[in-house]
């Protein structure tokens, strides 16, 4: 194994393992740190956790684990992936993570620090996170119910998660040919984490390659996007993908707006919908087996969708507790994902990383294969062994059309 991937949650993972695996490694991606080793042909190995927003030691832990499984394959490069929109609070759980791996592997190398997905919008100058034209603070992302980013400025929301002094690398220097000096200043100056601005694919393709040899990089999927060549590989347009033939369930957590907006197209369209009331959920009103009954009895894509606005969610867990209502919806669709399966469902798809990442544990999977994009940093997967493919959707992530998009993808 040469890569080794940390995720901070799934659907993450899927995205970075796309990336690998497009151009030309064979990635795998495993459901939490596995007990036994890689196969020996395995040129990326992506480790799922879900530790983005659980306690900051736990996050750490289990990041520790994942990595020493890596270094046991023989990983030269790890990469720590964290979510394009940098989904944190100031308590953590990235800087702790990032600082805690420094210290197990013993590195001086300066460590990169960029989130940037061109493809998705998710771009970074003068080290400030942008969502389009938007400043992240202002791109509705202040408004998540667990991880609220109200700082556009990556210096300063580390700064609050590290006692590590935090660099820059501008977009001048880095396009100019000087990052490997500008990346050197930094750490002599004593500022070994350093964001980096990226606006384009070749900006991440000049970053990997000014990173070559560092032992380890931080960051969104893009990160990614110059390693494969580094060791080699070529471009992949995995031709051996197969969908499955049998009917598909989607399933819904997300509260961003580019999943509402593909929930209310899904609906426009004519697709099966039951939007799950989350208060009826609490009461115990609303049961696992009666939605996968409705599904069954649907002849077009249905999706059970608990998705709502910022301010309903907000209502919701100052009634109820932040935690209760989260963990209520999430033991919701691990049940609904095991309960379709077991009713002959063949393709699951999964949008938000907090349902994507309840649902994945409930089924308790080991692996997922790599397969096609079905859009940018969305790979159709399989579950490693079985007859059932699968998708798990960033919230912020997808075309309006997701859902048929990916219906397409994963059936025969």
């Amino acid at each position: 194994m040469k890569i080794g991937v940390i995720g901070d949650d799934f659907t993450g993972s899927s995205d970075i393992a796309l990336t690998l695996a497009q151009g030309g490694m064979n990635t795998v991606q495993y459901v939490r740190t596995p007990s036994v080793p890689a196969a020996t042909n395995v040129e990326a190995g992506i480790i799922s956790l879900k530790s983005r927003s659980c306690a900051v030691e736990v996050a750490v832990n289990d990041s520790l684990e994942a990595l020493s499984w890596l270094l046991e394959q023989g990983c030269e490069q790890i990469i720590f992936k964290y979510c394009s929109t940098f989904d944190s609070t100031p308590e953590g759980n990235i800087g702790p993570v990032i600082d805690a791996l420094v210290d197990a592997l013993d590195t001086k190398d300066a460590v990169l620090v960029c989130p940037a997905f061109p493809a998705t919008g998710r771009t970074i100058y003068q080290g400030h996170l942008f969502v389009f034209d938007t400043l992240l603070s202002e791109s509705g992302m202040q408004n998540h119910p667990i991880t609220p980013m109200t700082d556009s400025d990556l210096r300063r929301w580390l700064g609050h998660q590290t006692s590590v002094p935090v660099g820059h690398l501008p977009l001048n220097e880095l396009r100019d040919g000087k990052a490997s000096e500008q990346l050197t200043k930094e750490v002599s100056a004593g500022r070994q984490y350093i964001v980096a601005d990226a606006v384009a694919d070749s900006d991440l393709i000049k970053l990997a390659e000014a990173t070559q040899g560092c032992k380890l990089l931080t960051g969104g999927s893009g990160i990614a996007i110059g390693l494969p060549k580094l060791y080699g590989k070529t471009s992949s347009d995995q031709a051996h993908w197969r969908g499955e033939t049998g009917p598909t369930l989607a399933l819904s957590g997300s509260c961003s707006s580019t999943t509402l907006s593909q929930v209310q197209h899904h609906v426009q369209q004519g697709g099966a919908h039951q939007a799950i009331d989350i208060a009826a959920l609490l009461s115990g009103q609303v049961t696992p087996s009666d939605v996968v009954e409705w599904a069954k009895a649907q002849s077009t894509l249905p999706l059970v969708s608990t998705s709502d606005t910022p301010d309903n969610v907000k209502a919701l867990q100052q009634s109820h507790g932040a935690e209760h209502v989260a963990s209520t919806i999430e033991q919701f669709f691990g049940q609904v994902a095991v309960l379709a399966l077991e009713n002959n469902f063949k393709s699951l798809i999964c949008a938000g990383g907090e349902t994507s990442g309840a649902i994945v544990q409930a089924l308790n999977l080991e692996a997922l294969e790599i397969g096609p994009m079905i859009d940018p940093g969305v790979p159709a997967l399989r579950i490693s062994g079985k007859a059932v493919t699968i998708a798990l959707k960033s919230g912020n992530f997808g075309a309006l059309d997701f859902f048929e998009k990916a219906n397409k993808v994963l059936s025969a």
